[in-house]
Order: structure tokens, then C-alpha cells, then sequence
């Protein structure tokens, strides 16, 4: 898992934060580009902690 020092609240919290400073308008387009540098890779990481508790769940469901 990239990055996996993070929890997915972490990644979820911070990346809702980078959108509202994107929304803002108020960082300049390199900024602009490192915050969506940035919201890709917690998208990805927020994507992994989901995949990995589906497959969790799938996993007892199927003992079950």
C-alpha cells in the first residue's frame, strides 16, 4: 500500500482540504499543481484502504 503510514481518515480529511484550497482559487497554478500532485496520490491511497477492507469483507462473507 503506497504510503501506508497514513490512515484513510487522514487521506480522506487532508484531501477534502486540498479540494477546498482548490476551489478557493487562491493558489497560484504551480501551487495548483502540487495540490493535485498531492490529491492524486491520497486519492490512491484512500482507493488502496478501501480496496483492502472490500476484500476483507468479501473474504468472510465467503466463509460465512
Amino acid at each position: 500500500m503506497t504510503e501506508k503510514k497514513i490512515s484513510y481518515e487522514a487521506a480522506r480529511d487532508e484531501l477534502a482540504e486540498l479540494v477546498s484550497q482548490l476551489e478557493s482559487g487562491q493558489a497560484s497554478l504551480e501551487e495548483s499543481l502540487a495540490l493535485w500532485e498531492r490529491g492524486e496520490a491520497l486519492a490512491k491511497i484512500c482507493q488502496e484502504w478501501l480496496d483492502g477492507a472490500k476484500a476483507k469483507l468479501d473474504a468472510v462473507a465467503k466463509d460465512a
